[in-house]
């Protein structure tokens, strides 16, 4: 009788075991350079085109720089995240855009200028991370400054600029009435 336990249990472990593995490498972390952002030729006034034609709902930058625990901090533990690359890949078109950088780009109004001097001139950027949203003309229409304090947090952000509530309220009162829903649920 135990050889016979034995041997129906083997099947069901094996059955288990590659559940999990499916179900484990859904979530596996993915290089957001590679995932998240899209790639750019520097040139923010053809990637205006592009969002158009994709029927994007805008474009959003990603001001950073290589040693910015934050960004760091967005990159492995919200970026990466398979779900939010998907979210955030099917509303907008995404860049990460070093605010020192001396690599010459042109900006959403066909200037030619420095990554630099964009961020840092025209944005005002010091502190990072900066999410940039642009709409579909170039114009900026949200600016988030710092890291988000979830992935959730981070769609929220998304749905705020996607859905147009940035046209009636602050970030901060959507996210209240967000927690409020969630809570109440």
């Amino acid at each position: 009788m135990r050889y016979s336990k034995r041997l129906v249990l083997l099947p069901l472990a094996v059955l288990l075991v590659s559940f999990s593995v499916v179900a484990s490498s859904a979530e596996t972390p993915r290089d957001p350079y590679k995932f998240f952002f899209n790639e750019s030729f520097g040139d923010y006034s053809e990637e205006l085109a592009t969002a158009k034609e994709e029927g994007k709902k805008a474009i959003m930058i990603f001001f950073e720089m290589d040693e910015c625990p934050f960004c760091h901090r967005m990159k492995t533990t919200i970026m990466n995240r398979p779900g939010v690359q998907e979210y955030f890949r099917e509303r907008f078109l995404m860049f990460a855009h070093d605010i020192e950088g001396d690599l010459e780009m042109v900006d959403f109004e066909g200037n030619e200028t420095t990554q630099k001097d964009y961020a840092v001139k025209v944005h005002r950027v010091r502190a990072t991370p900066v999410i940039a949203f642009f709409d579909l003309q170039g114009k900026r229409i949200v600016r988030y400054i710092g890291a988000t304090a979830s992935a959730e947090e981070f769609k929220w952000l998304a749905d705020f600029v996607a859905d147009g509530h940035y046209k009636n309220t602050s970030f901060t009162r959507y996210k209240r009435a967000k927690k409020k829903e969630k809570k109440a649920s």
